[in-house]
């Protein structure tokens, strides 16, 4: 490809039974986009009456989980014995370090709601830096409100994790971080921020063009690095920008678990299946070890 966009990345659709999820990274094309390493596009979609997200108690090593919802809300509770309940907008942060389990719900009352409960966004992981990778866990919990938001032109912004346009986001972040939701009217144009290594843009909904090319929802665009870029929604569009810094060699994933060291993994792997994992208080269900 020529001008600023040098790579797409389509997702693949997962039918994980009730909702649909569009998994981007990690894909066979492109491992990581600065330090993410995972990025699911949930939904939209909505539940039948009465039921709702039923992700079950599981584990996580040596990154972050970034969750942060366009609609809908569903309850976190991990194994340090935090329950929050996230809304539209809001951002939680949850370090998995040496090892948490966690599991996210439907609440009762959402599962009540007229019509079903719904369910659109986005979970992604960012790994951790090798010298972090077994600090102790901890979750954070941003409300929308507290993050920066940037008004004008036809565009709205929220810098979601790590800084942009100027602005930081409150989220605890290890390395250097892009994460914005941008909300663009039709016609509306925007400049990717240059200072971050690595750029890239997903379209949830909406189509954007650049270089005179158009790009649908579902696909992710990677930049070129120092390459002046600029997007125009050519109808309203959602937008998520990504990227960063990128980790300081390559991670292994396998299931849930994220490292720079295999053995790491096959220690994980025998940790959940002895149940050495700390549980989830209010939570006595749990996802088992897969087969493979």
């Amino acid at each position: 490809m020529t001008g600023a966009v040098h790579r797409v990345v389509h997702g693949r659709v997962r039918d994980l039974g009730g909702f649909a999820v569009r998994r981007v990274l990690p894909s066979p094309d492109l491992r990581t986009v600065g330090p993410f390493v995972f990025f699911d596009h949930i939904g939209p979609t909505r539940f039948a009456p009465g039921a709702g997200l039923d992700v079950r108690p599981h584990p996580h090593i040596g990154l972050a989980t970034v969750t942060y919802l366009f609609e809908g809300e569903f309850v976190h509770r991990d194994s340090l014995g935090n329950a929050q309940l996230i809304r539209p907008g809001d951002v939680n942060w949850m370090v998995a370090g040496r090892g948490i389990a966690h599991s996210e719900r439907t609440p009762p009352e959402g599962r009540s709601a007229p019509g079903g409960a719904p369910i659109h966004g986005l979970q992604t992981w960012v790994g951790l830096p090798v010298e972090r990778e077994e600090i102790e866990p901890s979750f954070e919990h941003h409300p929308a409100a507290s993050l920066p938001q940037i008004v004008g032109n036809g565009a709205v912004l929220r810098v979601v994790a790590g800084t942009a346009y100027g602005r930081r986001s409150p989220v605890s972040v290890y390395s250097p971080t892009l994460y914005v939701a941008a909300e663009l009217e039709a016609g509306a144009e925007l400049r990717l921020p240059d200072e971050h290594a690595e750029r890239a843009v997903y379209v949830a909904e909406g189509e954007i063009e650049v270089d005179g090319e158009r790009h649908a929802p579902g696909a992710m665009r990677i930049f070129e690095t120092g390459v002046a870029a600029v997007l125009r929604a050519t109808q309203p569009a959602r937008l998520m920008l990504l990227g960063g810094v990128p980790l300081g060699g390559p991670r292994h994933l396998w299931w849930n678990f994220v490292s720079s060291r295999e053995e790491r993994i096959e220690q994980a792997k025998v940790d959940w299946r002895e149940r050495r994992f700390a549980e989830v208080p209010g939570d006595d269900e749990r996802i088992p070890l897969p087969d493979r």
